[in-house]
C-alpha cells in the first residue's frame, strides 16, 4: 500500500515572527521591499544575522539610488513591529548595534540574468538548481494540514500578543502539530506542541491559557477529537528567548516556509532574494501550477519540479507527480504544463505574470513569517488557470 493511502501520522512545525531566524528573514525581505520600491529593477541578495542586541546585514545589491535608503531605520522598524521593544529582552529596536556590509552585485552574475547581456537575449535564471511546488486538497488552502494548522495557531497567538489579550506573551514561539491520516486523508490531531516565550509566571496558567487558544483555533478543522496530547512549554520555562536566547540567520527555516516536510525541497531559501533568483520565483510559480492542477480536480495531490541553469531562460526540465491521484496520466499533465500556452516558466514571464517586481496588495515582508504558501494575498495562490487546465485535459 502506498504512503498516499496508508494510515500514518505526519508532523509539521511552524515558528513565529519572533523566532531569531524569522527575525532575520523579515529584515532581509523588508530591505528587498525597500529596494524594489526605490527601483523595480533592483537585484538583491541580502543576508541577516542577529544575536544579543546586534543585527548584521551583508550581501549584494544593485539598486538605482540605493544610497538614499536608510537600511538601519528599516531594520529598526521591523524589529519594533515584531515586538522586540523592551530592554529586558536583551534585543531591543532602540538600542541594538547595527552593522551593514551590503555592497554592489557582481557584474558577472548580473550579465547572466539581465536581458540583452551575456550570451542570451532574454533574462536568464539567476542561479542553477531545482525548485518544487506542492498542493493538496486536504485543506481549503490546498496545503498539507499539519503545517497549515501550525501556522494558523502561531498567527493567532501573535495577534493575541500584540492586542495584549494575554499580556505575558513575548515574541518568540514555536508550534508543532501531529495528524493521523486514514486512507490518505487527515482524520484527527494526535498532539499539539506550543513553546512560547513568556514573562516568568506560573506554568499552569500558561498551559491553561494557550491550550484554550489552541482549541479555539483548531476546532473548526474538525480534527480535534478525543485523546489529543498537549505539550505546552514542555521544558517548564521559556523566558529567555529571541536573538538573546539563540542567534539567527536568514534562510534557515525552509521547511517551515514551504510545506512542512511534505513533498520535496530543492534546498534554496527565499527571503532576501529578488525574483530574478529562481530559488524564490520559480518555487512560487511551481506552487501556482500545482495548486491550479489540484483546484481543477485533475489530482488530489500534486508536486511540480522545475530545473534551471544560471543565465538560461528556458527550464532544463519540468516534472509533474500526482502520487497516483491524477485523473489523467502524469506524463500528459507534464505535457500540458510544459508545452502549452497556459504556463510559462521563463524567469521574465514568471516575474511578469505574478507581478513580483511591483507587489500590489502584498509585500515580501509578509511572506517571511507564517508561510510563503496557503495565504490568499499572494499572487501565486490564484486559481485562475483552472478552466484552461480543464479544457486542455479533455
Amino acid at each position: 500500500m502506498s504512503k498516499i493511502t496508508a494510515d500514518h501520522v505526519f508532523t509539521s512545525e511552524s515558528v513565529s515572527e519572533g523566532h531569531p531566524d524569522k527575525v532575520c528573514d523579515q529584515i532581509s525581505d523588508a530591505i528587498l521591499d525597500a529596494c524594489l520600491a526605490q527601483d523595480s529593477k533592483s537585484r538583491v541578495a541580502c543576508e541577516t544575522l542577529v544575536t544579543t542586541n546586534l543585527v548584521v546585514n551583508a550581501g549584494e545589491i544593485s539598486c538605482s539610488g540605493w544610497d538614499q535608503l536608510d537600511f538601519e531605520a528599516i531594520v529598526r522598524e521591523v524589529v519594533h513591529g515584531i515586538g522586540y521593544d523592551h530592554e529586558d529582552l536583551k534585543f531591543c529596536s532602540d538600542t541594538f548595534e547595527y552593522i551593514c556590509r551590503l555592497h554592489e552585485q557582481s557584474a558577472d552574475i548580473s550579465q547572466g540574468v539581465t536581458a540583452g547581456e551575456g550570451l542570451f537575449n532574454e533574462q536568464g535564471a539567476g542561479d542553477q538548481g531545482m525548485m518544487f511546488g506542492y498542493a493538496s486538497d486536504e485543506t481549503e488552502a490546498f496545503m498539507p494540514a499539519p503545517v497549515y494548522y501550525s501556522h494558523l495557531l502561531l498567527d493567532e497567538l501573535q495577534k493575541i500578543r500584540k492586542a495584549g489579550t494575554i499580556p505575558y506573551l513575548r515574541p518568540d514561539s514555536k508550534s508543532q502539530i501531529s495528524i493521523k491520516y486514514i486512507g490518505g486523508q487527515p482524520d484527527h490531531i494526535t498532539s499539539v506542541v506550543i513553546s512560547h516565550q513568556t514573562d516568568d509566571i506560573p506554568l499552569e496558567k500558561i498551559q491553561a491559557d494557550l491550550k484554550a487558544v489552541a482549541e479555539k483555533v483548531l476546532a473548526p478543522s474538525g480534527l480535534l477529537k478525543d485523546n489529543v496530547e498537549y505539550f505546552i512549554n514542555p521544558t517548564g520555562k521559556f523566558v529567555i528567548g529571541g536573538p538573546h536566547g539563540d542567534a539567527g540567520v536568514t534562510g534557515r527555516k525552509i521547511i517551515v516556509d514551504t510545506y512542512g516536510g511534505v513533498g520535496s525541497h530543492g534546498g534554496g531559501a527565499f527571503s532576501g532574494k529578488d525574483p530574478s533568483k529562481v530559488d524564490r520565483s520559480a518555487a512560487y510559480y511551481a506552487r501556482y501550477v500545482a495548486k491550479n492542477i489540484v483546484a481543477a480536480g485533475l489530482a488530489k495531490k500534486c508536486e511540480v519540479q522545475v530545473a534551471y541553469a544560471i543565465g538560461v531562460a528556458k527550464p532544463l526540465s519540468i516534472n509533474v507527480d500526482t502520487y497516483g491521484t491524477g485523473t489523467i496520466e502524469d506524463s500528459r499533465l507534464e505535457t500540458i504544463v510544459s508545452s502549452s500556452d497556459i504556463f510559462d516558466f521563463r524567469p521574465a514571464a514568471v516575474i511578469a505574470e505574478l507581478g513580483l517586481l511591483e507587489p500590489k496588495g502584498w509585500s515580501y515582508l509578509e511572506t517571511a513569517a507564517y508561510g510563503h504558501f496557503g495565504r490568499p494575498q499572494f499572487p501565486w495562490e490564484k486559481t485562475d488557470k483552472v478552466d484552461a487546465l480543464k479544457a486542455a485535459a479533455k
